[in-house]
This record gives C-alpha cells, structure tokens and sequence, in this order.
C-alpha cells in the first residue's frame, strides 16, 4: 500500500490548508458533531422513560408471560374449578423449562378502599405469595420502599403505591378498609368491609400503578375474591417469549380442558402503548436525523467548490500518472476525515452528557436561572428580586425524581454510522466532477 501512501498525504494537505482558508471543513466538523451529540443524548432520555415505563409494565402486570382463565368461562364453574385445579400442576411443569426464570400465581380484583377521615379510592388489588420477591427478582427491583418493606407475613398486611397512600392519607402502621359489594341489581345488595394494616408503600416509577396498586397475601386474595388463581411467568430473555408461549401450549394440549386457559405475551399486552411508544422513538430518530442532511448538503457544497479550485492540481496528478479514481479518493477521504472528525468528537460528548444526564440539567437550570435573575435585575432598575426556580423537568409537573437516561449500544454505533456515512456519501457524490476532468484540457494554456 506504499504507493497509495500519496492520496493521503495529498488529503491532509488540502485539508489543512482548506481550514485556513476556509471555515467550511469546521463548520462540518461542528454540524456533525451537534448531530450525534444531540441525538444520543435525546435517544438515551428517550429510552430512560420509555424502558422504564415498559419494564413497569412487563415486571409488574404484564409479566413475559400470563397464563389465566378465558373469559368466556368466567361463568363456568366446573371447567373453572377443574382449571385451578390443574394450575399448580401445570407451575411445575413450567418452572422446569430451562428458560424460565420464576412462575409466580396471583389473583388481581378491584374493590374500594377507605382511609383516613373516609377518603376513598378504587385499587386493584393483587394477591401474590408471601415469598413474591425471592420468587421474582424482577418485581423486587421495580419495587422501591418509601416507608416499610415487602411485608405480607402480618395478619391483613397491605402495600401500597406512594400516590395511593397519600391520597388515603395514611402510613405504613395505619389501617384502611377494603368496602367489597356483592349482588345484582334486581336483588338485594350486600356490603362487606375487611380491614388491613398497612406494612409498606412503594413507589414503581409507573404513576398508575402506585395511584391505584396494591398487594396482599395470596391466601388473603382467595378469601375476599372468587376469581381463579393466574400465573406470571419471567423469562431469561422476553424475547424467547414465542418460544416459551409454543412450549407452554404443548403442556395445556395434554389436559381435557386445555380451552378452559388463555395465554397472552408481554407483547400483546398494552400492544397500541408500546407501538406508540415504538413510533415516537422513530420519529424523533429522523426529526434529529435531519441535522445530517443538512450537514451533508454543506460538505457536498464544499467539496464540489474544492474540486473546482483544484482543477489544476488534478490536471497535473493525472498527467504524472495519477489514476482517475486515485485522484477522487483524495477528496473522498476529506470527506471521511471531515465525518470522522465530527462523529467522534459527539460520540465522546454524547456519552459523556448521556451519563451524567442530573448534572448535566442541574448545569443547565443554574445558567438558565442566572440568564432570568439577571434579565429580571436590569429590568426592575437594578434591584435585586427573588431568585428564579426554574426547572426543565419539576418534580412538581412530572412524576420523577430524576431524569433517567439508557444507553443502548447498538443504538449509539448506529447514530455514529450515520454521522460518518452521510459526510462520506456527501464527499463521494461532489468529487464525482473529478471523472470528467481532462489533463489536457487543464494544462493546455499553463
């Protein structure tokens, strides 16, 4: 490769002198760099909201996998019964598949709960064993205790989402009740309350659930409601869940009453929430996305102008025996280099704000608080005012304690590619004049 050694020297000297005389090859280098900056930073929030509202969902309702009655035998009381009967068989059976993680049942209905001074909400409560968390490491996590612990044990102990606590004005130790009514409208209509004792309150990130959430023991849950028993099933990788859901359909095949249950995968539940979800990471990949295109137009700008200015020069190249496609590359590799430059250069800074996202916002609100008392103290004739409390994300207005942020990977590499591809595809269609230059054209009056 050591004849081809000159295109590069070639490059670098244009490109060295090209930045002297001209603030294009920075300009590009600076677009880009904004570019991929800014779309890794935007993608990482992005994911931080979104996988934090689809892991609640996955880790706490949905699970990967639900396995419960179909509803069409609600009504059914013998198949039903036959079927709850068959659950606990068909959990072992379950548990045993390699890919499964835990096989958790549970029993989920709705009541209305009283608190203090006969504040009442409606809850879904949701009956789990005992041992849920050591079952579901999963739920453990997504679980995170303001006050009490995962405490089941307790006669009628109950755990409630934060928003929910505060809305009954109560704390772990208070007691609430739990009005249950039964009957139909043509006939007599029965009320039962059943009193519980709180044990923790939680927050899971997700505010309908901790506005509407609770749990109880699931011996508890078979007392208050007739509804059969369900099972969440969590896998090593969600994305096997097809796989899984096939095996689990030949273990129901096995049973007389294999109709009597209905499967569902985290992917069908809450379908159009994730789809959307899908579709707005999409489109805010090509809104930011067009700051490439941009930055492409200029360097294919700049690039046709350098070849222009430089007709002489691949006059001479080709006339001492230089290769037509020898002599484009050099404006290619400019373009490259210029790609390269910028990817790098956001690469760096994006990862760098994409990982310290709270600091970086904190930095951020300062300056903009200080921009506003400054304003506000010219403006009142330089009397001092009360300081701004400005904020790009209020605790007051967005329910979270800080921002989150997730970097995936494969993501990032591809926002880099794009920043590097679109300089390089912009230098490879401008140096395209390069073909039709002819050294006998050029050097015939020099």
């Amino acid at each position: 490769m050591a004849h081809q050694a000159w295109i590069v020297y070639i490059a670098r000297r244009y490109m060295s002198r090209s930045g002297h005389n001209s603030p294009a090859p920075v300009l590009a280098v600076l677009g880009i760099a904004t570019g991929v900056l800014a779309l890794i930073v935007i993608i990482a929030v992005m994911n931080g909201f979104q996988l934090g509202f689809i892991e609640s969902i996955i880790e706490l309702s949905s699970y990967h996998i639900r396995l419960g009655l179909n509803p069409s035998y609600l009504h059914d009381e013998e198949r039903a019964g036959q079927a709850e009967a068959a659950v606990q068989a068909l959990a072992e059976k379950i548990r045993a598949v390699p890919e499964v993680r835990s096989v958790v049942p549970f029993k989920e209905f709705q009541g209305l709960m009283r608190g203090k001074r006969s504040t009442q909400q409606v809850v879904v409560l949701r009956g789990v064993p005992q041992d849920a968390q050591e079952q579901d490491t999963g739920m453990r996590e997504k679980l995170v205790f303001e006050a009490g612990s995962f405490n089941l044990k307790a006669d009628h102990a109950l755990l409630l989402g934060a928003v929910l606590a505060r809305q009954l004005d109560v704390q772990v130790g208070d007691r609430v009740t739990l009005v249950s009514v039964s009957g139909i409208l043509s006939e007599e209509i029965e009320t039962e309350d059943t009193a519980f004792t709180v044990t923790g309150i939680f927050r899971s990130g997700f505010y309908e659930y901790d506005n509407s959430w609770g749990y109880i023991a699931l011996d508890l849950a078979a007392n208050l409601d007739d509804t059969t028993v369900s099972l969440g099933i969590k896998l090593h990788n969600r994305w096997h869940d097809a796989r899984i859901e096939e095996r689990i359909r030949s273990f129901l095949a096995q049973e007389p009453y294999e109709e009597v249950f209905q499967l569902s995968a985290w992917r069908d539940y809450n379908k159009a929430f994730f789809g959307a979800l899908r579709t707005e990471k999409l489109l805010m990949f090509v809104l930011v996305g067009l700051i490439f295109i941009v930055v492409g137009v200029n360097i294919f700008q700049a690039q046709r102008r350098a070849v222009l200015e430089k007709r002489e020069d691949i006059g001479l190249l080709r006339a001492v025996g230089g290769d037509v496609w020898a002599v484009r590359l050099i404006f290619v590799f400019d373009g490259g280099l210029i790609g390269l430059t910028g990817a790098g250069i956001g690469l760096v800074g994006g990862l760098l704000i994409a990982t310290h996202i709270p600091a970086f916002f904190s930095l951020l609100e300062i300056i903009v608080n200080a921009l506003i008392d400054g304003i506000n103290y010219i403006a009142n004739g330089f009397s001092s005012v009360g300081a701004s409390e400005f904020a790009i994300f209020s605790p007051a207005t967005f329910y979270l304690k800080e921002i989150p942020s997730r970097i995936i990977v494969s993501e990032v590499a591809l926002i880099f590619m794009f920043g590097f591809v679109s300089a390089l595809a912009a230098a490879w269609f401008a140096s395209g004049r390069v073909l039709k230059t002819k050294p006998a054209d050029v050097l015939r009056y020099e």
